[in-house]
């Protein structure tokens, strides 16, 4: 089993920039996938970006140019950087890991709200 946290999430103004972690709870992290996904009230969840375990990075592209997703193995932790943030980013945010078996884990989800 592998336990993903989150944190980072709150409400910023449209414009303003928040960036949300993800921690795993074990170092097979590291060779993992991991993303990003969303989720907004009434709406199926999404991907936002996910990168590999060698870094290679995937958007979605309503985000492109404005998110960046990153990782630090040393740390098991996983990063999305939030630039230029909309109203429309408002959503429970949701760290990703896919297992070396194709099983998946999910953290509790952190929300993130844009208004003014």
């Amino acid at each position: 089993q592998v336990q993903l946290v989150e944190s980072g999430g709150g409400l910023v103004q449209p414009g303003g920039s928040l960036r949300v972690s993800c921690t795993a709870s074990r170092s097979i992290f590291r060779i993992s996938r991991v993303g990003w996904y969303r989720q907004a009230p009434g709406k199926q969840r999404d991907v936002v970006a996910t990168i590999t375990s060698g870094g290679y990075t995937d958007y979605a592209d309503s985000v492109k140019g404005r998110f960046t997703i990153s990782r630090d193995n040393t740390k098991n932790t996983v990063y999305l950087q939030m630039n230029s943030l909309k109203p429309e980013d408002t959503a429970v945010y949701y760290c990703h890991l896919l297992g070396i078996y194709g099983n998946d884990y999910w953290g509790q989800g952190t929300q993130v709200t844009v208004s003014s």
